[in-house]
C-alpha cells in the first residue's frame, strides 16, 4: 500500500563532490545571455542550505507529510472523488510571485500516467519532471537538483509504471541483439542494467520495471547533493509503482 512508505525505505549514499553541476545549474536557471554566453551567478557553498519557503497551512513540509498527501491524492483518484485542487483565480494570481512545490516527480512520458491527475493535485503543487522509463541524464539530473536545492522540496518519488513501452523495448533489445533507433536505443542501454534474466516473458518485463525504479531511486539518494539532503532529514528519495488496472500506486521498498 502506498501508505506503508516509510523513510526508512529510503535510500541515501555518500558520494564525493560534484563541483560544477550546482553552477550549472544555477547559471541554466537564470537564463542566457546574449551571442549565446551564459550568465554566470556565483556557486552556492556545499555547506549552504535551500531557502525554506514561507509556512504554509496546506503545503507538507517534511517527506512523510509529502508521502501522505501523494497517498491521499491517489486514493482520491483511484475512487473517482478527485478534488482538482488549486486550480481558482486566487491561487493562479498568488503563484505569480513564487512557486513552492511539496515533491518531485519523476515519471515517465507515457499519456496515461500524468502526475498531477494521478495523485490529484494542482497548480503549484508538483515539480514533474519526464522522460521516457524515468531515464536519467544530466538534464533530469540538473531538474531534480534545481527542486531539492532551490525550492527546498522535501519529497523526490520515481514513479515507474504498468505496461512501460521503454522498458519492453529495452527488454526486447535485450533479448534479441535488435538495435533501436539511436535515441530509443540510448534509453534502453540505461534501462539494460535493470533487466532481471531470472524472469522470463510478461514477468521479465514486469520485474525490470520495479527493479529500474528502484536503480533509478538509488542513483538519485547517491548523487551527493541529495545524500547531504537526506542525511539531514531534509529529503527522502522514494520509488513506486503505477498499475493502470486498479490505478493505484504502490511504494517499491
Amino acid at each position: 500500500m502506498f501508505s506503508n512508505t516509510r523513510t526508512s525505505n529510503i535510500t541515501s549514499k555518500s558520494a564525493g563532490a560534484a563541483p560544477s553541476r550546482r553552477a550549472l545549474l544555477r547559471t541554466a536557471v537564470a537564463g542566457t545571455a546574449a551571442a549565446g554566453s551564459v550568465l554566470a551567478l556565483p556557486a552556492l557553498p556545499a555547506h549552504a542550505a535551500p531557502t525554506a519557503p514561507p509556512a504554509s497551512a496546506d503545503r507538507p513540509a517534511t517527506p512523510a507529510q509529502a508521502l501522505r498527501e501523494l497517498e491521499a491524492g491517489n486514493r482520491r483518484w483511484r475512487g473517482y472523488r478527485e478534488q482538482h485542487p488549486h486550480e481558482s483565480p486566487s491561487t493562479r494570481l498568488r503563484l505569480t510571485a513564487a512557486q513552492h512545490p511539496f515533491a518531485v516527480v519523476l515519471g515517465c512520458v507515457d499519456s496515461r500516467v500524468p502526475p498531477e491527475l494521478v495523485f490529484d493535485q494542482g497548480l503549484g503543487d508538483l515539480l514533474t519532471v519526464r522522460s521516457a522509463g524515468e531515464v536519467l541524464d544530466e538534464a533530469v539530473l540538473g531538474s531534480i537538483a534545481y527542486g531539492v536545492l532551490e525550492l527546498a522540496i522535501p519529497l523526490v518519488l520515481v514513479l515507474g509504471h504498468q505496461s512501460c513501452g521503454a522498458v519492453k523495448a529495452a527488454v526486447h533489445a535485450d533479448e534479441t541483439g535488435d538495435r533501436l533507433p539511436a535515441h530509443i536505443q540510448y534509453l534502453a542501454d540505461q534501462i539494460r542494467p535493470s533487466i532481471d534474466h531470472g524472469q522470463q516473458g510478461d514477468a521479465r518485463v514486469s520485474a525490470t520495471i520495479d527493479a529500474h525504479a528502484r536503480r533509478t531511486r538509488d542513483r538519485l539518494a547517491a548523487e551527493p547533493d541529495l545524500a547531504r539532503a537526506v542525511a539531514a532529514g531534509k529529503l527522502a528519495v522514494a520509488a513506486a509503482r503505477y498499475d493502470l488496472r486498479d490505478q493505484r500506486v504502490r511504494t517499491l521498498g
